[in-house]
């Protein structure tokens, strides 16, 4: 996988680095080439349409009457059944001592160490990187 990455990246680079070339002398010629002047449009003759004909007048139309609505019967539903009386529920009666809920007792919290004041500003000499004597 890791090899795949790496022959694609060393092609991709391959790649821009030949056709940048090609593509700035290409652009540099583009550059300092004036354009052709471009070719002139002919005129085409101008033609009149023929007028449009004329809408015809139609008749109008003349529908038949719709039928009248036919006189239906009355429906008459029947009556809705009564509701049959249900025994009424009872319910044990609620308590009136409601037990207490236990405390957790939490660790005490642990206490974050100081910071140290002394923080030295200066870097230290270390000496294999000082330059070597002189003769």
């Amino acid at each position: 996988m890791a090899a795949s990455n790496f022959h694609l990246v060393l092609t991709l680079i391959m790649a821009i680095s030949l056709s940048s070339f090609n593509g700035s002398l290409a652009a540099r010629n583009l550059l300092q080439t004036s354009l052709p002047p471009l070719p002139t449009i002919p005129t085409l003759p101008t033609t009149t349409l023929p007028p449009l004909p004329a809408v015809p007048n139609l008749p109008a139309a003349t529908l038949p009457p719709l039928p009248a609505m036919p006189n239906l019967p009355a429906a008459t539903l029947p009556p809705l059944p009564a509701m049959p009386n249900l025994p009424a529920a009872t319910l044990p009666p609620l308590p009136t001592n409601i037990p207490a809920i236990p405390k957790a007792a939490l660790p005490p919290l642990p206490t974050i160490p100081a910071l140290p004041t002394n923080i030295p500003t200066t870097i230290p000499s270390f000496p294999f990187l000082s330059p070597p004597p002189s003769n």
